[in-house]
């Protein structure tokens, strides 16, 4: 099979992201809301980027393309994109006002939710079915929305991340409770193969695997998959815009932030509690993605 890898755009910081769209500067560097009125498109072309987004809105015309299928959109209420996942929104209508929350994987770092998402499967592209809500369920998110908007737009004080990720925890317990009542049964769609990816890495992690077995292989993976390994490699580069590789880094490298920031460990003990027996390998990569050395970030995170 051929793909045509034809340059996506990539948004890492999220004043990028409403730079570049015409939004206001967002009040935080890690969260941002921004509230819909007649049109909330995003770009001109596919895109990428490092944060979760949950959309609201009643959507009366336009295309909104995830991963590679399209949306179905019709009397559709809600969507969820999670970070590296392709997405298109272009000349997107409403009939009413909506909402967009983006929020960075970095903003779930030390808090109980950087592990309870996973387990929220509308995230996934299986799901490309918009998630339709009752009058009475509108009015739950809406509520849910106001007090998270009221503490993002407040004076920031120790309080208030943990205040919006409750809010944001709670609109996503109310979101599965809506989809398993709408998606009795979910048939099987295209894109899947990212969210079998991602399955097999979070199982390899909870059952202790990095420890038994160390890092994850691309050949460990396709295996776990049933492909080959540079047809896997294709795959998720035609999904996410990431190779298998590149897959792997960002979620150990996620899942070292999160144990920096909340761990009493040691940056060698955590380093090879992810299956990592080379302590400088660990640093390098880490510093690759993250910009800072693991020593830096903790110290980051402890002032």
């Amino acid at each position: 099979m051929y793909f045509n890898f034809k340059q996506m755009k990539h948004y890492k910081s999220l004043i990028e992201l409403h730079r570049e769209n015409g939004f206001t500067p967002p009040e935080h560097p890690l969260i941002s809301l921004y509230h819909c009125n007649n049109t909330c498109s995003l770009g001109d072309r596919e895109f990428t980027t490092d944060f979760y987004m949950v959309g609201f809105k009643k959507l009366k015309s336009g295309i909104i393309k995830y991963g590679r299928t399209k949306y179905d959109h019709e009397s559709g209420y809600m969507l969820f994109v999670k970070p590296r996942q392709v997405i298109e929104m272009k000349d997107l209508h409403f009939e009413e006002n909506g909402f967009l929350i983006f929020f960075h994987e970095d903003f779930l770092n030390g808090h109980t939710l950087h592990n309870e998402i996973k387990d929220y499967h509308y995230f996934d592209y299986e799901t490309n079915e918009a998630l339709h809500l009752s009058p009475k369920e509108e009015q739950i998110v809406w509520g849910i929305y106001n007090a998270l908007q009221t503490e993002y737009e407040n004076n920031q004080d120790e309080f208030s991340r943990e205040l919006m990720l409750t809010n944001i925890g709670t609109m996503l317990k109310y979101a599965q409770r809506f989809y398993k009542r709408q998606f009795i049964n979910r048939t099987d769609l295209s894109g899947k193969t990212v969210s079998r990816f991602n399955d097999v890495l979070t199982k390899y992690f909870k059952q202790d695997q990095l420890q038994l077995k160390g890092l994850p292989s691309v050949n460990m993976m396709a295996d776990q998959l049933n492909i080959s390994p540079r047809y896997l490699s294709d795959l998720l580069k035609q999904e996410t815009g990431k190779t298998a590789i590149e897959l792997i880094h960002i979620f150990l490298i996620s899942e070292a932030k999160n144990l920096l920031r909340s761990a009493d460990q040691s940056v060698a003990e955590i380093a090879y509690y992810l299956g990592f027996e080379n302590m400088s390998y660990f640093s390098r990569l880490f510093k690759q993605e993250v910009g800072v050395s693991p020593v830096q970030f903790k110290k980051q995170q402890l002032n």
